[in-house]
């Protein structure tokens, strides 16, 4: 049965930063069976965000405030018909392998985009961005989701001021 989307959930791929993983490596991580991967029918992300801020799309997405079933991914048990998730690639430490925000500045740029598209195109619902550690006890996606969040609204902020201001600026010129 489909539901309505009320969720966008952040993954990493508990990798050690700066170590490269496709989408092959997910396919495989995800749908080999044990113990090789995990055994699912499907992948766990709709779209994985590279090192060099690539978007890789697993599932394709009909744009509608409905989760389908052949868009359902495995994320996190419980949520999986009501969400989307999105991984990027990362997440340790590559000396210590303990959880670290080890986004790079492309992928930074990706994840923004990502969130503001999703954020913009179901504003009419009451979607959420959360990250993995909200729905079960992990550290993933190994950064603040509620912070980040908080410093995009800011820069928005900031970027709207700017851009009035030079906007005025072009008002006065000769």
């Amino acid at each position: 049965m489909s539901k309505k989307l009320k969720y966008l959930v952040w993954h990493c791929t508990a990798t050690p930063e700066g170590r490269f993983v496709g989408p092959d490596d997910i396919i495989r991580w995800h749908k080999a069976k044990p113990p090789q991967g995990r055994g699912w029918d499907r992948v766990g992300y709709s779209k994985l965000v590279m090192l060099d801020g690539t978007i890789h799309s697993f599932v394709d997405e009909n744009g509608d405030d409905i989760v389908d079933p052949w868009e359902v991914t495995y994320g996190v048990a419980g949520i999986n018909s009501i969400s989307r998730h999105y991984c990027y690639v990362g997440g340790l430490d590559k000396d210590t392998f303990q959880p670290k925000d080890t986004r790079t500045p492309e992928q930074l740029i990706s994840m923004r985009f990502l969130t503001k598209v999703f954020l913009l195109k179901y504003l009419h619902l009451d979607v959420e961005v959360k990250g993995h550690y909200h729905f079960a006890k992990k550290a993933c996606p190994c950064f603040d989701v509620e912070d980040w969040l908080k410093k995009e609204k800011e820069i928005d902020h900031l970027i709207k001021l700017i851009g009035e201001t030079q906007f005025r600026g072009l008002d006065n010129a000769g």
